[in-house]
């Protein structure tokens, strides 16, 4: 197993935890403001299974199944995994106290409309969806590839459409984000935004 097959997951398992952290201090730091979750505790344990198989299961394939794979496949796949992290840590940093892994909406913390979040309703998850594609395939692991995302893509997207439904709630939301795509400006709008 090369080292990349080694870093790549262990840089991804590390933040993980550090952003647990970084969520757990958020909570307890808004523990009185009232909100609420956007997923059952079901879901929100198959979301981290998602995670923790993007850590295993490509290094795990990488091993047993090494594939020649371009150079210029893997490179760009990491250039794609650089720009998700800028793209999560700028979310994070635009959310502040309101940003948590639980998709615990916290309507008294206001709507975000700063950073990232000016263009598209959801940098973070595309940032997550962006990772999803780039682990796997910058280590050729092109059979993780396919099983984490047909796993992970339905998960995700259940957790946006639960939380929106809580964010739409929230005074100003609608109007501050409505017009604006998930994940690419001025596309995939929603329908409340249409109506």
């Amino acid at each position: 197993m090369n080292a990349l097959a080694i870093a790549l997951p262990a840089c991804v398992a590390l933040q993980r935890v550090l952003e647990l952290a970084h969520s757990r201090r958020n909570r307890r730091a808004t523990r009185d403001v009232p909100g609420a979750d956007a997923e059952p505790r079901s879901a929100f344990a198959a979301m981290v299974m998602a995670h923790a198989a993007l850590v295993v299961l490509p290094p795990l394939e990488a091993a047993l199944w090494p594939t020649e794979w371009p150079f210029a496949a893997g490179a760009g796949a990491l250039v794609v995994f650089a720009a998700a992290q800028v793209l999560r840590y700028w979310a994070i940093r635009s959310l502040g106290k309101a940003w948590n892994v639980a998709a615990h909406v916290t309507p008294d913390l206001g709507v975000c409309a700063r950073g990232p979040y000016r263009w598209i309703r959801h940098p973070n998850y595309l940032a997550v969806l962006l990772e999803f594609a780039a682990v796997p395939l910058a280590l050729g692991s092109w059979r993780s590839f396919l099983l984490l995302n047909a796993l992970h893509t339905p998960v995700l997207f259940l957790r946006i459409r639960r939380e929106e439904r809580l964010l739409f709630r929230v005074p100003g939301y609608a109007a501050a984000m409505g017009s604006k795509g998930r994940f690419l400006p001025h596309v995939f709008a929603p329908a409340e935004a249409r109506a």
